[in-house]
């Protein structure tokens, strides 16, 4: 069965609105709804007291009405009568500042006495439900992590981050030889002398960045482990469990697959505008989230949070305009999520989110939203095998958590942004609508015709191994600018020439370095094919010096016209790219569609801001297809209004 629905808070409301709520809820064609995340307080109003009740109520009615339900357990926004017993559950900023009540998520991941009482409230809850047949789906807790609750620099998460080195490292003379700490006087004599990364002069070493890095995912990763166990002792058999992601997941301090491994799938918050957004984030950035989410388990997923309405809590983002928010909708249908819930059935009148609208607002008017969400479930619920089929990729690009926050910890050019980094290679695959895999660096690769490696720089010897060998099959790789850099000890090797572990494979060796600051940009010259291509690099520029690889672009500034801005090595079988610097689009594109053609993937060419992705089911092809504009486009012989969707039977 499909789900498509709303998430729906009743204790907002007069319960006598509840009737006509769900009323109107089944009137979208809707047949699940998603409750419970914030509402600790209504099932435990005092220590010890657990009262179910108004929520039996709701589970009774949905159940009249032929709705299921996904519960989510309330540990987000735990009560005031536990913030003022236990003061030390408030997470701390590295200023020394805690957390005040009022918020969500203020709570510390490595408070001894938080998980107690958040283990207490799940287990009650859960296990009062595990008999329910309507309750199909629990939730982890909401958006771990979000809005810079993954970081806490409390003494609890002190003594913790001492711990989690004192168990990693045999010794602190081992720690103190990988970290370098002869720099600077940073010697220890014991793990207790070891500080947490909070303000200094100048700057931490890299390495305790690194450590601390882990340890904040650990933190996170611990909590959301314990509570899942505690879900799935207590459940009902046919009860599944998941947890729903936030956007900005590159930007948060713990890594995210091992966050959801023991989940039995994983759903996300699709929002692509928020307040104070004066348009959209750009449709391959979207395009990129769900991959990333259906490459988490490597399976398709929920999204349990589609925007409808315009959304902010202070600052009010950007109105979706008519159709518009529907064709997200399908685009994320295209990219993997099977069942979808609509965020939120009613703006709330009083709180935070009085900013939130959603598919009804405050007015309680069905209106233009209202048919637009009917006319997805409408449509949408004739595709449920389509939407339960498998995606296979030939295209994938590949990420590490470690690399990531090796970059944060030292950012090298001002204007580097990670996210913009990937999206810089992973858009011409997007342009030419094909499906590419999100994926940790882990994982293995070998099915593919093609790796994509965005600003790798921590590369160790077993992941540069797998790489030869899916080049010497025939792979195609493309890495960027300070590849191999770094080990996992956030330090540069003494003797290594870059890039390092994969030296032999690019072909290349990268000389000198600089970084590009803002509103810097190089020309370069193509050479041969790429003559005619123009090309700039900014952000960063690695100097390269060819030694087996074709020199595809040189910088020709006065100085430095000598070094390779972008090269290609033949390797064994396969053809390995290395993009020197932050790269324009043109250049890249080509490269991207000789890599295609060579690998005979089918591309689907389409007029700018027009998506289209295959689906196959029963042995048929299905196109669904997106204008992501305002203007009228034109796909073969259909013509697409303004942010028109539609699913093509091939």
């Amino acid at each position: 069965m499909t789900y498509l629905g709303v998430d729906y808070y009743p204790e907002h409301w007069p319960i006598s609105k509840m009737e006509e709520d769900l009323e109107g809820i089944k009137g979208l064609g809707a047949n699940i709804i998603r409750i419970g995340e914030f509402a600790w307080h209504n099932m435990e109003p005092r220590e010890g007291e657990f009262n179910f009740s108004f929520f039996d109520g709701v589970v009774a009615e949905a159940k009249k009405k032929n709705m299921k339900v996904m519960f989510g357990t309330p540990t987000a926004t735990f009560p005031a009568w536990l913030a003022q017993k236990h003061p030390s559950i408030f997470s701390e900023d590295e200023y020394g500042n805690k957390k005040a009540f009022g918020g969500r998520r203020q709570y510390c991941f490595n408070s001894e006495k938080y998980r107690e009482y958040a283990a207490r409230i799940t287990e009650k809850l859960v296990s009062h439900y595990a008999g329910e047949e309507a309750i199909i789906s629990w939730q982890i807790d909401n958006e771990l992590g979000h809005e810079g609750s993954d970081q806490c620099y409390c003494n609890q998460c002190h003594t913790k981050f001492q711990e989690f080195l004192k168990t990693k490292y045999a010794s602190i003379h081992e720690l103190n030889e990988e970290w370098g700490t002869i720099f600077w006087g940073q010697t220890y004599n014991d793990f207790s002398e070891i500080p947490a990364p909070k303000p200094t002069v100048t700057t931490h070493n890299p390495s305790l960045k690194l450590e601390w890095a882990r340890f904040r995912s650990a933190s996170v990763n611990g909590f959301t482990h314990e509570m899942t166990r505690i879900v799935q002792k207590n459940k009902g058999e046919d009860q599944d469990v998941t947890t729903n992601v936030s956007g900005g997941f590159f930007d948060k301090w713990f890594d995210h697959p091992e966050n959801l491994q023991p989940m039995d799938y994983v759903s996300y918050d699709n929002y692509p505008v928020w307040g104070g957004l004066e348009e959209p984030v750009a449709p391959e950035a979207i395009a990129m989230t769900h991959d990333f989410n259906r490459g988490l388990l490597d399976k398709n997923f929920w999204i349990v949070e589609e925007l409808m309405g315009a959304q902010g809590h202070d600052v009010i983002g950007y109105l979706p305009r008519p159709n518009q928010a529907k064709m997200w909708s399908y685009q994320a249908f295209a990219h993997g999520c099977s069942n979808m819930l609509y965020f939120r059935w009613r703006g709330m009148t009083r709180g935070a989110e009085q900013f939130c609208y959603g598919v009804v607002d405050h007015d309680d008017v069905y209106g233009r939203k209202y048919r637009e969400v009917q006319s997805v479930f409408r449509d949408i619920s004739n595709y449920e095998e389509v939407l339960n089929s498998s995606i296979d990729s030939e295209v994938a690009v590949l990420y590490d958590y470690d690399n990531i926050w090796s970059w944060r910890a030292q950012i090298q050019s001002v204007d580097f942004d990670f996210n913009e980094e990937l999206l810089r290679l992973y858009r011409p695959f997007y342009r030419k609508n094909i499906h590419v895999d999100v994926i940790p660096s882990d994982r293995d690769f070998q099915k593919y015709k093609v790796i994509v490696l965005p600003v790798m720089t921590i590369i160790e010897a077993e992941l540069a191994d797998r790489l030869k060998r899916f080049a010497e099959q025939g792979g195609s790789i493309i890495f960027s600018f300070r590849a191999g850099l770094k080990d996992k000890s956030n330090n540069l090797r003494l003797g290594h020439v870059l890039p390092g572990p994969v030296r032999d494979l690019v072909g290349a060796r990268v000389e000198e370095i600089e970084s590009l600051n803002a509103g810097k940009e190089l020309s370069l010259g193509g050479v041969g094919e790429f003559h005619d291509t123009p090309a700039t690099i900014s952000v960063w520029r690695d100097l390269l010096v060819p030694e087996k690889a074709e020199v595809l672009y040189r910088y020709t500034d006065k100085f430095f016209s000598d070094y390779a801005a972008l090269t290609k090595n033949d390797y064994g079988r396969g053809s390995v790219y290395y993009v020197g610097g932050g790269m324009n689009e043109a250049p890249l594109d080509k490269i991207t569609e000789d890599i295609l053609e060579n690998h005979k993937i089918e591309m689907i060419e389409t007029e700018k801001d027009v998506e289209v992705y295959r689906r196959y089911s029963s042995g048929k092809e299905y196109l669904f297809v997106m204008n992501h504009s305002e203007e009228e486009k034109v796909f073969q012989e259909h013509t697409l209004a303004p942010y028109e969707s539609k699913i093509i039977n091939k």
